[in-house]
C-alpha cells in the first residue's frame, strides 16, 4: 500500500480532506458517506497508471463544516469534487463514483460538464427513478424518524433494512433488519460475551462519530436518495456516463436505481464484480474494469 500525500481545501461552508496516488490522467474514486480509507486498496491499484485522488466526503471523516445544521446536497459535494480538480491544475479528470460518490458524480457531471471526461457511476441510490419511489422515500424517513428517537444504532438498522430489501418496496414497507448483525462484534458486546458488566456494554462512539452520523441521517441521506439526474442533460455524450451495476446485485435499492437510469440513458449497465460493495472485496477486479472502461471506445 503506498503512501498517498494529504490535503486540506477550503470550499464553501468548510474544508474539504483528500488524498493523492500515482501520477498520470487525474481519477476521482469517490464515496458517500465512505471517506477515503475505504477506497486505499483500489485506489493503490490505479495509481499504477493514474493520478488518483480519494476524499472525505463534505463534513465527514476529516473534513469540516461550518454550520452541521444545513443540508448535505449531491450539488454541494459536486461543487467541492469541482473544487479539487481546480486545486489540482484544473484539468479533466475521470470519475469512478459509488454509492452516494455516484450521486455526487452525477452531479458533477450535469454542473461542471467541463471537468469530467468520463463517469462511471456505480449503482446510485437515485431511488426517485423507481416506480416504488414514494415507499422508498416512506422508508427512508422511518430511518430519519429511529435516529430522532433512538439514535445512531436504530437509524442504522432500518437504514440497513431498507438498502438490503430485495424487490420493490411496497405499502407495508421493508422489514426489520437484525442489527447488530448476527455474530458481529457489537452482538458479542451487547451479549456480554466474556463476561463482566464492562463487556455487556459497547464502547460509546467518540463525538466525532456521533457528529457524522448525526450529519448522514439528518443531513445527506433524504438529499441523496430523492436526488433526480438530468437525463437529458446527462445523455449529451460530454461528459461520458456509465452506469453500473453488480454482478451479484439482486434487488435492492441501489442496484434498481442504477438499471432504471441506465435504461432511462439509453444504455445497457456496466457490470462489475461482486455487489453494492464489490470494490471493497475485489479491489484487483474493480481496478481492471474501471481500466477497461476508460480506454474502450465509447
Amino acid at each position: 500500500m503506498s503512501t498517498p500525500s494529504q490535503h486540506h481545501l477550503d470550499v464553501p461552508g468548510g474544508s474539504v480532506y483528500y488524498e493523492v496516488r500515482g501520477s498520470g490522467p487525474l481519477l476521482l474514486v469517490v464515496g458517500q458517506p465512505m471517506t477515503s480509507g475505504g477506497f486505499a486498496p483500489l485506489a493503490d491499484l490505479l495509481a499504477e497508471d493514474h493520478t488518483v485522488v480519494t476524499y472525505d466526503p463534505h463534513g465527514v471523516g476529516e473534513s469540516t463544516v461550518e454550520d452541521p445544521s444545513l443540508a448535505v446536497t449531491p450539488e454541494i459535494e459536486a461543487d467541492d469534487l469541482a473544487s479539487i480538480i481546480d486545486a489540482l491544475g484544473g484539468r479533466k479528470a475521470d470519475v469512478f463514483g459509488s454509492s452516494g460518490g455516484a450521486v455526487a458524480g452525477l452531479a458533477l457531471a450535469a454542473r461542471h460538464p467541463d471537468k469530467v471526461d468520463i463517469l462511471i457511476a456505480h449503482e446510485p441510490p437515485v431511488a426517485d427513478v423507481l416506480p416504488d419511489a414514494s415507499h422508498v422515500r416512506t422508508a427512508i424517513d422511518s430511518v430519519e424518524d429511529a435516529y430522532h428517537a433512538y439514535g445512531a444504532g436504530a437509524a442504522w438498522g432500518k437504514f440497513v433494512s431498507a438498502v438490503m430489501y430485495d424487490g420493490p418496496v411496497t405499502e407495508a414497507g421493508v422489514p426489520d433488519a437484525e442489527w447488530p448483525p448476527p455474530g458481529s462484534s457489537d452482538e458479542a458486546n451487547a451479549e456480554g460475551e466474556g463476561g463482566g458488566d464492562e463487556a455487556a456494554t459497547p464502547p460509546e462512539p467518540s463525538a466525532k462519530q456521533q457528529a457524522d452520523d448525526e450529519l448522514f441521517f439528518l443531513r445527506m441521506l433524504k438529499p441523496f436518495t430523492r436526488y433526480q439526474p438530468p437525463v437529458e442533460l446527462l445523455r449529451s455524450g460530454e461528459p461520458r456516463v456509465i452506469v453500473a451495476v453488480g454482478a451479484a446485485s439482486r434487488g435492492d435499492i441501489a442496484a434498481r436505481s442504477a438499471r432504471a437510469l441506465a435504461e432511462q440513458l439509453g444504455t445497457a449497465p456496466a457490470v462489475f464484480p461482486g455487489d453494492h460493495g464489490g470494490f471493497m472485496g475485489d479491489p484487483e477486479g474493480f481496478a481492471a474494469k474501471i481500466r477497461k472502461l476508460l480506454t474502450e471506445p465509447s
